[in-house]
């Protein structure tokens, strides 16, 4: 076994891969970009070498620094994590070369299965089930285009060295194909280096189904059963869970085999990923299901935790054996599942607003008490602590949240209730909207399939579960028990309401969902307190709180509710067991005079790079008209107009990059 290895990544799968080589007692070696130089995986080594600048082109993806670091601390292996350099064949030989053991496949095994068109034509050779597509190597536009419309549409257009749901579209029509062939090839290029394209046939209600399989260097292959991905946004997965609902034996049985076939065919070493596409004539009739191969993926995937819950094993550890030239710990028919278990992937996005990723600093990071590998409970990955910043330069990923359960319906009852114990203050996340999926019935029934989110909208987005009377009542009973803590310390600073005669009154005024609106609190004779929205129904409610813990119960009326409130500037961000919403409290005095003059500006929606303008100064446009192209952590943002106007002015050019809030040019 090993005695130190380099752990070429970052974030939660650096921290990931240092537990479990902590608990072998493998001594690790971290490196860091100049924007993680205090990041927790950092600090959760034994040793940490500087790489280079923050943008991963200048530190993560530069091999040659992290071989130099790898040699300089004594380094014998490296782990390359997931993404970045983890499916770079040209990494792995020059680990080789290096005199370091590579903890993955060999370079042969990701060549193979690193371009799409190559591999489904290995696949095709072994016998395993493909979609109707075009693999070739003809990147000829109008030959693209020809073979979109010789399938049929909806196609989808996919890099052919892509992963992570970036360089792929869905075409509806034959005259959308061409503007999206041109998306896709410059996300591709700019993500993979290389802008070669796959079309394939969209297939329809389709569940994205993986097996886990584990080969060794001693002809040993299994699957570790199968992971459903299907719930996902922008092709990118957002809740996995395993084993897939409704799968049956026989069909278990007969993907693992292809998966397994998939994996012999190329002499796969180590943990990879063999994703299907499955198609359902009808969610509840499993036997209809047929599946597709579709790519596969030479690496530990990130919902590899799933696997883990539902199998007792650690597949990291399973790594450094296989990697240090142990037979697999385990034969196929010594394999068991446990359980149910599913993975809440959260990220700092904005749901609401087409998922757009989000920068800032976590200035409040609560999460659920979490124990890993053991079943029945809560498990938390992630690579940040409370007050470190989301950057625009890597995935928007905060943690990964992790429930075990003895049946999927417990599990879900987990999740929901871990959810709600994750509180993140500071930037946007998807927290509450994953809250939403998880309490949907379509997800609750296992009505799964790719366009679940999409199908479900209407009860998944711009969802308030936390009324403003519940809001409002937290809040002031919040800003009382401040009150009251000034109480003896200044008289002149006490608003406990009191006064010789007459009813004492306090206004407050707030916004909430961008509306403004206003409360009246009561000072009654007795000492209670009457609560009552202006706007509402007239009908007064008595409030009442107390202290508990981090939080206050809260009564008005014949509700009752435990509340926790964070406070950024003048928003509070209110947490309850239901859900949360946020208020800003306003204060009349500090806001007099303020307008909104926001005009024509059309101002950049996070730190990026800007890719084309689509139109030029004169121009005349219409509301909902593409302007601009963005791209921010690893994706394109299209800039569309707001209103009908011309274009005054272009203020930056492709390839500038910008600043969040930057105006990127002036609409008249």
């Amino acid at each position: 076994m090993f005695k130190k290895i380099l752990i070429a990544n970052r974030g939660e799968i650096a921290c990931r891969v240092a537990a479990t080589a902590r608990r072998m007692g493998i001594q690790t070696v971290a490196v860091y970009s100049d924007a993680d130089a205090g990041a927790k995986h950092v600090q959760a080594c034994d040793e940490a070498v500087h790489v280079g600048g923050s943008a991963p082109k200048d530190s993560y993806l530069r091999w040659e620094r992290i071989l130099e670091a790898a040699k300089a601390t004594g380094a014998e292996a490296v782990h390359p994590g997931y993404g970045f350099l983890s499916e770079n064949e040209d990494f792995a030989k020059a680990c080789a070369a290096a005199g370091l053991m590579f903890i993955g496949p060999p370079a042969s095994a990701i060549l193979a299965m690193g371009l799409k068109a190559e591999s489904k034509r290995l696949m095709e050779q072994a016998g395993v089930p493909l979609v109707p597509g075009y693999h070739g190597a003809n990147q000829d536009p109008a030959l693209l285009q020809a073979e979109a419309d010789r399938i049929g549409y909806p196609a989808l257009i996919k890099a052919s060295a892509g992963g992570g749901g970036k360089g792929m579209r869905v075409v509806e029509k034959s005259e959308d194909f061409a503007a999206a062939l041109a998306s896709c090839k410059r996300e591709a290029i700019n993500s993979f280096g290389s802008d070669a394209v796959l079309i394939e046939k969209y297939v329809q209600r389709p569940r994205h189904i993986e097996i886990q399989v584990f080969g060794d260097t001693h002809g040993n292959c299994v699957y570790l059963f199968e992971r459903d991905c299907s719930v996902q946004r922008r092709h990118q997965k957002v809740l996995e869970e395993a084993p897939a609902p409704g799968m049956t034996e026989t069909l278990r049985a007969q993907m693992g085999a292809a998966a397994v076939a998939a994996a012999k065919a190329v002499n796969y070493v180590g943990a990879g990923t063999v994703e299907f596409i499955v198609e359902q004539t009808a969610y509840d009739q499993p036997e209809s299901m047929r599946f597709f191969f579709m790519e596969m993926n030479t690496r530990l995937q990130v919902e590899h935790p799933v696997t883990e819950a539902i199998t007792g094993l650690d597949l990291v550890e399973w790594q450094l054996r296989v990697a240090s030239g142990e037979p697999l710990p385990l034969r196929q028919d010594q394999l068991r599942i446990q359980g149910h278990a599913i993975e809440a992937r959260i990220c700092a996005e904005n749901p609401d607003n087409n998922f757009l990723p989000a920068t800032g600093t976590l200035q409040v990071y609560r999460k659920p008490q979490a124990t890993s590998f053991e079943r029945g409970t809560i498990r938390v990955d992630d690579g940040v602590r409370e007050g470190d910043t989301i950057s625009p330069f890597y995935d928007s990923m905060v943690a990964k949240l992790i429930v075990h359960g003895d049946t999927r319906e417990q599990a879900l009852a987990r999740l929901d209730t871990a959810l709600a114990q994750i509180h993140i203050v500071g930037l946007n996340t998807n927290v509450q909207f994953l809250r939403h999926v998880v309490r949907s019935e379509a997800f609750a029934t296992a009505q799964l399939d790719t366009a679940l989110i999409q199908r479900e909208a209407p009860v998944l987005f711009k969802q308030e579960t936390v009324g403003l009377t519940a809001a409002v009542a937290a809040v002031v009973a919040h800003s009382l028990l401040a009150d009251k803590a000034l109480q003896g310390q200044d008289p002149f600073s006490r608003r406990d309401g009191w006064q010789s005669h007459g009813l004492s009154q306090r206004r407050f005024e707030f916004v909430w969902q961008d509306q403004p609106r206003s409360a009246r609190l009561s000072y009654l004779h007795d000492g209670a307190l009457s609560l009552a929205l202006e706007g509402e129904e007239p009908v007064s409610s008595l409030l009442s709180f107390a202290p508990a813990g981090q939080g206050l119960w809260v009564q008005w009326g014949g509700a009752r509710c435990f509340s926790q409130i964070d406070w950024q500037g003048e928003t509070a961000h209110i947490f309850m067991p239901q859900g949360a919403t946020r208020i800003t409290v306003l204060d009349p005095l500090a806001h007099a005079g303020e307008a909104a003059q926001e005009g024509g500006r059309l101002t950049a929606p996070m730190p990026g790079k800007v890719v084309s303008f689509a139109v030029k100064a004169g121009d005349k446009v219409k509301a909902g008209q593409a302007l601009a192209v963005m791209e921010a952590m690893k994706m394109e943002h299209t800039i569309s107009a707001p209103k009908d106007g011309t274009v005054a002015e272009l203020l930056y050019a492709p390839g500038d990059q910008v600043a969040d809030g930057a105006e990127l040019l002036k609409l008249g």
